[in-house]
């Protein structure tokens, strides 16, 4: 149930969400932002949401899209833990509008699934090497987020990187919120690729390969229906100058392949009993000797 604070505070976005509209309708000299799609970046946690959602920030500036300013839409309460129902998720959806820019970290259930990938929507999905997300983690809980369910356990049970980082990557089953270990989590998203109306990104792609990363999420956009009011020479400009890490909240290193520095051999011993093959099926790794 949501809080009244809470509500009010919705509600005070949707108001500005809805000035912004207008702002855009007027800019582009139409009468409303209907038939403009919703663009959406779904990823799984700490792996580059921030990254792309500052790349799709830079779409109001290549024609009529709007930042919507809601919240992210989430799979799993970041304070308590708990489970949002689908009818929850559905409800978070269906506030969006054409032309509204969002993101959320949702498992690739069928109801989600349908409602990401009907006409309207432009959907992405980012993923990241799971070695480098169970790191970011441990900083993430620790350092940044004090209001996170892990917090406390992490900073007054365990006392060094080495433990975090271990139960990071093998989850607490038996604790009483759910946090399975590092292969369960990433189990849920794995649908994701499999949908062709959903463009898969590798946040490594908008590190290493940045402008291939910026001409795919430009035509994906645009093969959704987006109206561009410049040509795609400068789009590609836009989108590329939107990029500032420093300005997530969450901006640690913003590194590739940092995790090889943090993982002692019993680490790498873990991962690979609890990941299987998923690795591979992720395209990081093309056998087990890594």
């Amino acid at each position: 149930m949501i809080s009244l604070p809470s509500k009010l505070s919705l509600q005070a976005r949707l108001v500005r969400r809805n000035l912004r509209r207008t702002a855009q309708a007027l800019r582009y000299r139409r009468l409303s932002l209907s038939g403009v799609p919703v663009l959406f970046a779904n990823s799984f946690p700490k792996s580059g949401t921030h990254l792309l959602t500052q790349v799709l920030a830079g779409f109001t500036r290549l024609g009529p899209a709007v930042n919507s300013g809601l919240p992210a839409v989430v799979t799993y309460e970041g304070s308590s833990g708990r489970e949002r129902t689908p009818a929850e998720i559905l409800g978070d959806l269906a506030r969006l509008q054409p032309g509204d820019i969002a993101y959320g970290h949702l498992h690739a259930q069928p109801e989600t699934i349908e409602f990401l990938t009907q006409p309207g929507f432009t959907t992405y999905f980012i993923l990241r090497d799971p070695r480098d997300v169970v790191v970011s983690h441990v900083h993430y809980v620790t350092e940044m987020e004090p209001g996170h369910i892990l917090h406390a356990y992490y900073t007054q049970e365990l006392h060094s990187f080495e433990e975090r980082l271990r139960t990071s990557i093998l989850g607490l089953p038996e604790s009483s919120f759910s946090f399975p270990d590092i292969r369960q989590r990433f189990e849920p998203f794995l649908g994701w690729l499999e949908q062709p109306q959903v463009l898969t990104l590798q946040y490594e792609e908008l590190i290493l390969e940045r402008s291939r990363g910026l001409e795919r999420i430009l035509e994906h956009a645009v093969r959704g229906g987006f109206f561009l009011s410049i040509s795609r020479q400068d789009a590609l400009k836009i989108l590329e100058n939107s990029i500032d890490p420093q300005r997530s909240p969450t901006f640690r290193s913003g590194k590739v392949g940092g995790w090889q520095k943090h993982f002692s051999p019993e680490n790498r011993r873990l991962f690979k009993e609890v990941s299987g093959d998923l690795l591979i099926r992720l395209g990081y790794e093309s056998g087990y000797d890594w």
